[in-house]
């Protein structure tokens, strides 16, 4: 006799405590997403500190070291906001690190790596978006541009980058479920688990896409927290 839907989602869910792999699939993307999202803010600050700084020279002055580094980071931005997420996580798998047994981490890495290209452009947007004065200002006070940056610049653009970096950790979130493809684990990776054991996907893969959508809702939400009480210190 063919099992109802009720019964399909309760073998899915509840029997066996199968509930308790979904839990761990979805701590496993939280700590998966946090992970590459420190990553991507480390290496994109970095690009756009770089990149910020070889814009803004002063007309006539030419660092044969910033422009080396500046066209080495424009060639990590290209070529990764060129090529498909997937198929960089699937070099970073089965290319780079064939050997490495820790697929989550390599996704991990491959994620922060990603994640690094486009948060570089949003930190770097922000950083522009300083007036040069006030770097020059810091100059004149016997700053020098790293320290300028560090006191002045980069806390006058957080207002202006932290949306943007919320709205990258939603974005992070839902790109975990590619690392499956290379054996991570994650929440997709335990709903085919308990899918292939019940012999039917289809109640761990709808039950998977709700709370990927419970959980971005709540993002999105605390994201538009974020951003009125941002609004309302500019208020003041």
């Amino acid at each position: 006799m063919k099992a109802t839907l009720p019964e399909r989602f309760y073998t899915a869910f509840l029997e066996g405590d199968r509930w308790k792999l979904y839990l761990q699939g979805v701590a496993s993307t939280l700590e998966l997403t946090v992970i590459a999202l420190i990553l991507g803010i480390l290496l994109g600050l970095v690009v756009a500190v770089i990149r910020t700084a070889h814009d803004q020279q002063r007309l006539g002055q030419h660092n044969p070291i910033l422009a080396l580094l500046n066209f080495l980071c424009k060639v990590y931005t290209t070529v990764i906001r060129g090529t498909p997420m997937m198929v960089q996580l699937l070099i970073w798998g089965f290319v780079i690190f064939k050997t490495s047994r820790n697929h989550t981490m390599v996704g991990a890495l491959g994620l922060g790596i990603n994640s690094g290209a486009y948060v570089a452009e949003i930190v770097r947007g922000g950083l522009m978006s300083v007036d040069i004065g006030q770097t020059e200002a810091g100059r004149s006070l016997g700053l020098n541009y790293l320290d300028a940056m560090r006191f002045i610049v980069i806390p006058q653009a957080f207002k202006n980058i932290l949306p943007s970096l919320a709205n990258e950790f939603i974005t992070l979130f839902k790109d975990t479920s590619l690392v499956q493809a290379i054996g991570g684990m994650e929440l997709v990776y335990y709903a085919q688990t308990i899918g292939g054991r019940t012999f039917d996907l289809m109640p761990p893969y709808l039950g998977i896409a709700l709370m990927y959508l419970l959980l971005v809702i709540l993002f999105t939400w605390l994201q538009g927290r974020l951003e009125r009480r941002l609004r309302e210190s500019d208020r003041r």
